[in-house]
């Protein structure tokens, strides 16, 4: 079955999945849909007997319906390779009532290597299939741990060039060194002077710009997205929500059949809507715990049907979810509006004249596939502790955030369905909030040695990504206001 793709803010029209990916957003400022959504060819039997690049290949052949097997093939098996660290790819560790799914094992240690490893191959594949003669310029705003990923991706891959936006101040030093370091002849990093939001809602103004894009191709160049708002982003991300399940049942742990739940860290939205495709191609899922840090607008979302940004903006231990506007709500706003992209459409522009919208209670209903919840400061770095000292057992801040929330939901409903914590970063890439969690501030230790003494009391050994930054040359230390962005992308692109 061909699969093709929509907007969701105008349904009119259609595209192949590589006609997506090339274009990362629509046109209008929408997302791209599948029009349809599959279901898993083979069962969770077979599935289960599978590798990862197996499975993956499974999920993906169904929504790049336009890529030949070979082309398919080829860019699974050149993104899941010797670049993870585990031959699993992405293993699970049972943690008292929890299984962890880490998704951590790439070369950027965040979760974002699951998906950014493979995009550049579809990618430059898509680029060839549809004939495309300009170089693909990647824009990207990063609340931590995209930049890196996307950075390292398309680092140096012929016929693309990628500049990252990074609100200066609001990740990790980890976070920003592994990006402030990034080698290759086509990258450009820059910080912002503002919060994620901002660096966002500038790279979709660039994007929206029609006379910019048309300047640009007449200098030869496209541009193209590697956020979650690219469906070659997001499909990817499927897979690792089917592998964890078949897993479960090829280890005994769960029967074929029987439902699990997923707790999910969450800012743009983007990973835990990947688990709701995951249900709707066939998954047995019950509930997707949706985790938010004290940034609770999903929390808020799913309780009341209200999206509401007008709010502070609070800088807290897990940075890649400070966020008040989550992209990938969209998607799930055009489904439960009954594929209505004129409605979408509405609520979308509502959000950003007022920031804020309201779903009617029909369409709340439909989101019973979700649950929210949130986790206070105090909470995640209590959850670090009291795991380390009862287990052994270390994650980092963003985990922590999805630990604590399932522990109450968990305590609230009695709910003891097996559930999976998917873990989106080492802890190693927060080691400052984690080491204050076990031991308590270390102001005046620099990162790095903050780092060895996590590497002393927790015996994890140190990833090469954090090794190979230690001592790494600074090579990016552009900052600019948030309303210099387009500017910034010009100077690349003149140099």
């Amino acid at each position: 079955m061909e699969v093709k793709y929509r907007s969701t803010r105008d349904n009119s029209k259609s595209l192949t999945a590589s006609q997506a990916i090339i274009q990362g957003l629509s046109e209008d400022g929408g997302l791209f849909v599948p029009e349809n959504f599959p279901k898993l060819e083979v069962s969770i039997d077979a599935l289960a007997k599978m590798d990862y690049r197996e499975v993956a290949y499974e999920v993906m052949k169904l929504f790049f319906s336009d890529f030949t097997e070979e082309e398919l093939k080829y860019c699974i098996d050149h993104a899941y390779d010797s670049k993870f660290d585990t031959e699993e790819i992405a293993p699970l560790s049972l943690v008292e009532d929890s299984y962890y799914l880490e998704l951590f094992h790439g070369k950027t240690i965040a979760f974002k290597d699951m998906a950014l490893s493979i995009l550049p191959y579809l990618m430059t594949t898509s680029a060839k299939k549809n004939n495309v003669k300009e170089k693909i310029i990647i824009l990207t705003a990063t609340s931590g741990d995209t930049g890196k990923a996307a950075l390292a991706g398309f680092a140096d891959v012929e016929g693309t060039g990628i500049v990252v936006f990074y609100p200066k101040g609001g990740v990790s030093k980890i976070q920003e060194r592994q990006m402030v370091t990034q080698k290759g002849k086509n990258v450009k990093v820059v910080g912002i002077t503002g919060n994620f939001d901002d660096a966002q809602t500038g790279v979709k103004k660039i994007f929206s710009d029609k006379e910019f894009e048309a300047e640009l191709l007449k200098k030869g160049y496209r541009f193209s997205s590697a956020n979650s708002i690219n469906i070659g982003r997001l499909i990817p991300q499927i897979a690792y929500y089917v592998f964890a399940y078949t897993r479960l049942v090829k280890e005994g742990k769960v029967a074929s059949g029987e439902p699990i739940n997923f707790t999910v860290p969450t800012g743009n939205f983007g990973n835990i809507l990947a688990g709701f495709y995951a249900k709707k191609i066939g998954v047995p899922v019950n509930k997707l715990i949706c985790a938010s840090n004290e940034n609770k607008v999903l929390f808020d979302f799913f309780e009341t049907g209200v999206y509401d940004r007008n709010r502070e903006f609070i800088l807290t231990t897990s940075p890649s979810m400070d966020i008040l506007i989550s992209s990938n709500l969209e998607r799930l706003i055009y489904e439960i509006a009954g594929c209505d992209s004129n409605l979408c459409k509405e609520l979308m522009n509502s959000l950003t004249g007022n920031g804020r919208y309201e779903v009617t209670d029909k369409m709340k209903e439909k989101c019973s596939d979700f649950v929210g919840g949130y986790a206070t400061e105090e909470m995640v770095l209590e959850r670090i502790h009291e795991i380390f000292d009862r287990t052994g057992y270390v994650m980092d801040t963003h985990t922590a955030v999805a630990s604590s929330v399932y522990k109450m939901y968990a305590e609230k409903t009695g709910d003891k369905t097996t559930n999976v914590v998917v873990s989106t970063a080492s802890p190693y890439k927060f080691t400052r909030s984690v080491m204050e969690a076990l031991e308590g501030k270390a102001e005046d230790e620099d990162d790095f040695a903050l780092i060895d003494r996590l590497n002393e009391i927790s015996k994890i050994p140190i990833p090469n990504a954090v090794e190979e930054i230690r001592n790494a040359e600074i090579l990016h230390d552009t900052v600019c206001d948030k309303e210099q962005m387009k500017e910034e992308v010009k100077k690349f692109l003149e140099k």
